[in-house]
């Protein structure tokens, strides 16, 4: 036998989840991608031009003119694996997501702390 009654919790739930599809139907309609679609779409844009799979996305900013990402890549895989090279790109994306362009900012040892402080 089937429990009918709904609790105000799980009824809270429902229209949280109702909300979020409302959230999503709005960013369709707009034909804007949401943060989560940019950042994937990012990632798979510079790998197929680099060549090179994106580990990790360390800065995320909407600007005036889309989209500035700085995306942490393996360059070189060495032994032990605290000595291989990554590298930060900067990656540049229009308001659609799509990449517009990318530069390598920097290049270090997987192993190594940055020296700089307080970012850029």
């Amino acid at each position: 036998m089937a429990n009918t009654k709904n609790s105000g919790e799980s009824q809270g739930s429902q229209n949280s989840r109702k909300q979020e599809e409302k959230d999503t139907e709005r960013d369709v309609t707009n034909d804007r991608p949401n943060p989560m679609e940019v950042l994937r779409h990012a990632r798979t844009q510079l790998a197929e031009l680099t060549g090179m799979t994106a580990e990790s996305v360390s800065s995320f900013e909407q600007t005036e003119d889309g989209w500035t990402l700085e995306v942490e890549v393996l360059e070189l895989q060495r032994v032990p694996d605290t000595m291989s090279l990554m590298a930060s790109y900067q990656v540049e994306l229009d308001p659609d997501g799509q990449l517009t362009g990318y530069r390598r900012a920097r290049r270090y040892e997987r192993g190594r702390a940055d020296a700089r402080q307080g970012g850029r």
